[in-house]
């Protein structure tokens, strides 16, 4: 079983939001269609912009942790780097 920590944008460089899920695609599709109240639907989040995927779950909350600590240029930085275009990556992974 894989865990994921994945990035959520609103568009280029617009607002961010980090989770971490056991089933990547359901989750995505949750946020998607507004069914996971909170953040995600107040600001209108909805696309996947980076994911990373762990085989243990603790190491899977450390690291949203820990990126949750960051500072935005570093959170920018790394989906830049998987991501350049800021492609909505839910596609790829259904």
């Amino acid at each position: 079983m894989y865990y994921y920590v994945y990035i959520l944008a609103s568009g280029i460089n617009g607002t961010l939001y980090i989770g971490v899920t056991d089933n990547l695609v359901r989750r995505v599709w949750e946020h998607k269609h507004d069914l996971v109240e909170g953040f995600t639907k107040k600001y209108d989040i909805h696309d996947l912009v980076y994911y990373g995927q762990h085989q243990d779950i603790n190491e899977a909350i450390l690291r949203e942790k820990q990126m949750k600590k960051w500072k935005r240029y570093w959170k920018i930085k790394l989906i830049n780097k998987m991501n350049p275009k800021w492609k909505d990556l839910y596609i790829s992974i259904v």
